[in-house]
């Protein structure tokens, strides 16, 4: 079974970090394995990328015409890919070295139509004090109480998530009214694309935990102001989620009462009874957290052109 992976980059101030994304993919253990590189828009970097990978065997390079955004990039690199099964990797993580192995053992095993695995966080510098484990979904790494091994979830992170790559393309790829374009901070990309798979296929993502890639988070990830203005607009993508997806909420609903109804008062109860400044900053952190989703959410019921968005959606579906 030979598997694609797919990693698609855009700026020269990333290309570092992508190198070792690209390294570790091509140091997998798993073979056959080939990889896909999109550049989305970015001539210089794509001139770069030819000149350092240009010439390995199983390495496919393609450059979008303009910035379109990682949803349009994922999709245009799953139809270029030739594997049974398409990968996707973010450019800041590092894959260990079984990677692939993992998700593809589970292909092999089972009749899965999606594999995901850990998306574990690495902190370049120290992890703020004040950051629960609860949001690492903020960062796109997996959260406290995401799910158990090989348990079949909804979806997992775009940083490690793999997919039957007829499948993929059967349910339209990645929705291009979600995910990062540009200065536009849409998220949430895996969800929609998943759901549109449960509902033709009747499966979800199988979490399988010994399948890790590492998640560099620099300083910027550890910054308290742009951990609200990430969780803002993780509400305005869970508005535009509902109205692509009606029954996307349901997830993120039955999340939100295990946080209030059993992390917060476990947290309480430990700060009683072991007080210290970093739960207390951590305790605190979840409402505002929570509450900046909820603005996002209520900004995006009057920002929202849903007609539009539904109209967008529904082309894409029928290309």
């Amino acid at each position: 079974m030979k598997v694609s992976v797919v990693i698609c980059t855009y700026a020269m101030e990333r290309y570092d970090v992508f190198s070792e994304c690209v390294d570790s993919v091509l140091e997998q253990t798993y073979d056959p394995l080939e990889v896909v590189i999109v550049v989305d828009g970015n001539e210089p970097v794509f001139e770069r990328v030819c000149d350092d990978y240009g010439d390995l065997e199983d390495v496919v390079l393609h450059c979008n015409d303009e910035n379109q955004g990682i949803s349009y990039s994922r999709t245009r690199g799953a139809e270029i890919a030739t594997g049974d099964v398409v990968a996707f990797i973010d450019d800041d993580a590092v894959a260990e070295p079984d990677w692939v192995a993992e998700l593809a053992r589970v292909y092999e095993e089972s009749d899965s139509i999606a594999v995901g695995g850990h998306a574990k966080p690495d902190w370049v510098t120290k992890k703020p004090d004040f950051f629960p484990e609860e949001f690492y979904w903020l960062v796109g790494c997996d959260e406290r109480g995401m799910g158990e091994h090989m348990e079949e979830l909804r979806n997992t992170y775009g940083s490690n998530i793999s997919f039957r790559r007829d499948v993929f393309l059967n349910v339209g790829g990645y929705d291009e009214n979600t995910g990062r374009k540009g200065d536009r901070h849409i998220q949430a990309h895996e969800a929609p694309v998943c759901i549109r798979m449960a509902n033709k296929y009747g499966k979800g993502v199988i979490y399988n935990t010994d399948a890790v890639v590492n998640h560099k988070l620099f300083d910027y990830r550890g910054d308290f102001q742009w951990l609200v203005f990430r969780s803002f607009w993780q509400g305005y993508s869970k508005r535009i989620m509902d109205l692509l997806l009606p029954e996307a909420s349901g997830d993120k609903n039955d999340y939100l009462k295990r946080l209030m109804l059993e992390f917060v008062p476990e947290r309480l109860k430990n700060l009683i009874r072991q007080p210290s400044l970093p739960k207390a900053k951590q305790f605190m952190t979840i409402f505002i957290f929570t509450a900046a989703v909820g603005l996002g959410y209520l900004y995006g019921l009057a920002d929202v052109d849903s007609s539009e968005l539904i109209s967008d959606c529904e082309v894409s579906a029928t290309d």
